[in-house]
């Protein structure tokens, strides 16, 4: 019996320093290119707007699209995160993106973020920006020169005092 007791304790610690993982909930198909509508403020927003300040700062082109689907990252059931996929016809390029939920940021003040684009064809992670103890919401990667490739927008979130962030990816495009 002493060991049964052990071995579930053993168990239980091993299972609270497991990550949270990613959610695989999507919000269904992002929008074909002819449906999608270019911002018309510089405005940050949720859907992501390549005419932001950050987007601009990160040198995203102005005529990047959402591709693929949105994934999330969540904590304790929650989402907390959402990362997605643009890519600009004009530049040939894709870019990573991940903007904060404001009921996250609300009890959470610094965090760290890294957002960037997987591209399946190289097997790499590629236009890798980072950021540490951060309070911002609105995330771009660098341009990636893979439009001619399969890729997902990636990003992780890590909470002050956290061990290991949370992490998701955008649909895999091709």
């Amino acid at each position: 019996m002493r060991y049964t007791k052990r071995t579930f304790a053993a168990l239980v610690c091993a299972f609270a320093l497991l990550p949270a993982g990613s959610a695989l909930a999507g919000s269904g198909p992002a929008p074909s290119p002819s449906e999608w509508e270019k911002p018309k403020s510089a405005a940050p927003s949720a859907t992501g707007n390549p005419l932001s300040k950050k987007a601009k700062a990160a040198a995203v082109c102005s005529d990047a699209k959402p591709i693929g689907e949105v994934r999330y990252i969540d904590r304790g059931g929650v989402h907390i995160a959402s990362v997605k996929q643009f890519h600009s016809a004009s530049c040939k390029e894709n870019y990573g993106y991940l903007w904060v939920w404001d009921s996250f940021r609300q009890n959470n003040k610094a965090y760290d973020i890294t957002v960037a684009v997987y591209s399946y064809t190289q097997d790499e992670v590629l236009g890798k920006r980072s950021w540490t103890n951060t309070s911002g919401q609105e995330y771009w990667s660098q341009g990636t020169k893979t439009s001619g490739e399969c890729t997902a927008g990636v990003g992780s979130l890590r909470r002050a005092g956290d061990p290991l962030p949370g992490q998701a990816a955008s649909t895999k495009k091709c």
